[in-house]
């Protein structure tokens, strides 16, 4: 047990921000990584070391997201055709908008907040994994099921992007 709480230590920031790439949301994110860790305990038996850790921590978290998404379009499609009733029996809408909702991070410039989430797939989820998650750029083409130099150019490209529009915008 002391172990596995090593483990979380070192590598929750990692999949915090991983998983916060992903959905654009402080508190799914912190609901994900905390579900992430629970899989993993209960597979840290099938753990054979062929990867970093945090890249196994990662893949579980990817698992676990992709199953978040799943339950929410699901519960959006019925949602959407039968509406949710409140208490009081007014219909109340689903919230389609946690990217737009959300409050990721506080930097000082707001441009460069804004140009990185307007960057295209998977510009945006590289630049995140990088700057928020402080993966090597060998971490994050494993993850994505890329090589360690995509990861490079599309962290690059995507910086290249970014100060250019913050630029237009100054």
């Amino acid at each position: 047990m002391d172990s596995m709480e090593k483990i979380y230590t070192v590598h929750a920031r990692t999949v915090y921000g991983f998983l916060l790439a992903r959905t654009g949301d402080q508190d799914t994110a912190e609901e994900l990584t905390q579900e992430t860790f629970c899989r993993a305990l209960k597979q840290v038996g099938g753990f054979k070391g062929e990867s970093t850790v945090s890249t196994w921590l990662c893949g579980i978290a990817r698992h676990v997201w992709q199953e978040h998404v799943k339950k929410q379009k699901r519960r959006s499609s019925v949602e959407i055709q039968a509406g949710e009733q409140t208490d009081d029996g007014r219909e109340e809408q689903a919230d389609h908008s946690c990217l737009q909702d959300s409050h990721m991070l506080m930097w000082e410039n707001m441009e460069v907040l804004k140009a990185l989430h307007n960057l295209k797939e998977p510009a945006r989820e590289t630049m995140y994994l990088r700057l928020i998650g402080n993966l090597t750029f060998s971490q994050i083409g494993e993850i994505m099921g890329r090589s360690e130099n995509w990861a490079r150019v599309t962290f690059y490209r995507g910086k290249e992007t970014v100060m250019k529009e913050v630029k237009q915008h100054e």
